[in-house]
């Protein structure tokens, strides 16, 4: 009886020793060795993997910054401290990138009409396959969460208003949220930038204000109010020129339909 079950876990002892020298050989032989900073990098990054830096995932991203293909700031996630360490090891000197946070430019959500009744997959892109969406606005958020799911931040929540909120504090400025939505209504605005258009619809005024009443009318208002020239009405809509933009707010305040949000 003893020897009945001796023998099997002899053979498995057996083979488990001759799997693991043959793995540490062929390791040995064919393994990819990993640069020390590589490594030393890794440990600094957020290890989100999100892809915002156009890597695949953060050890990419280590390894294009040790030869030399990227910068420290490529990484939207990194904070300074982060940055700074990264940049010693590399021995290079730090390069700041102003913090960006995205902004929806959509206001419709429950303000906006449907053009039919919906009973597909709850999934913006899957409705934006039928009929471009059951907006009436052909621009509209469909409020299905798409960039909710993306954001590894949790930056990114549904309100009660049918429209998604973003968490200034939260987000990261990964971008995730832009790809994601199949109406392109997510844009990445620097964190300086305190006023933007929260409606990307070019459609005539007199045909938004149909279809939603918190759109962008083209009425002008925000352009003849800032003392700047920072806004001005282009293709039907108001459109922000950030290089002149001092955050004076007068856009905000006459606004009729309230699209210029303040953040």
């Amino acid at each position: 009886m003893m020897t009945q079950i001796l023998i099997p876990v002899v053979t498995m002892a057996a083979l488990g020793l001759t799997f693991g020298a043959g793995l540490a050989y062929a390791l040995k032989i064919f393994g990819i060795e990993v640069d020390p900073k590589t490594a030393l990098i890794i440990t600094k990054l957020p290890g989100a993997n999100c892809g915002a830096c156009g890597k695949a995932g953060c050890a990419g991203f280590a390894d294009a910054l040790v030869k030399g293909e990227a910068v420290p700031s490529g990484c939207p996630v990194t904070n300074s401290e982060a940055r700074k360490a990264i940049a010693e090891i590399l021995g290079i000197e730090d390069t700041l990138k102003l913090k960006q946070i995205a902004a929806v430019r959509c206001s419709g959500g429950n303000k906006a009409k449907d053009k039919y009744v919906y009973h597909g997959i709850k999934s913006c892109r899957a409705a934006s396959l039928v009929f471009g969406g059951y907006k009436a606005c052909a621009f509209g958020c469909l409020g299905f969460g798409d960039c909710v799911e993306v954001c590894p931040f949790d930056a990114i929540t549904m309100g009660d208003d049918g429209l998604p909120h973003v968490d200034p504090e939260r987000c990261t400025a990964c971008g995730n949220c832009v790809k994601a939505c199949p109406k392109g209504l997510f844009t990445l605005i620097a964190e300086k930038n305190v006023y933007y258009v929260a409606c990307s619809s070019t459609d005539p005024g007199g045909a938004k204000a149909k279809v939603c009443s918190a759109s962008c009318i083209a009425c002008k208002k925000c352009e003849k109010a800032c003392p700047v020239s920072a806004i001005k009405v282009d293709a039907n809509l108001s459109r922000f020129d950030y290089q002149k933009c001092q955050n004076i707010g007068k856009c905000f305040e006459v606004c009729p339909t309230k699209v210029i949000k303040k953040r």
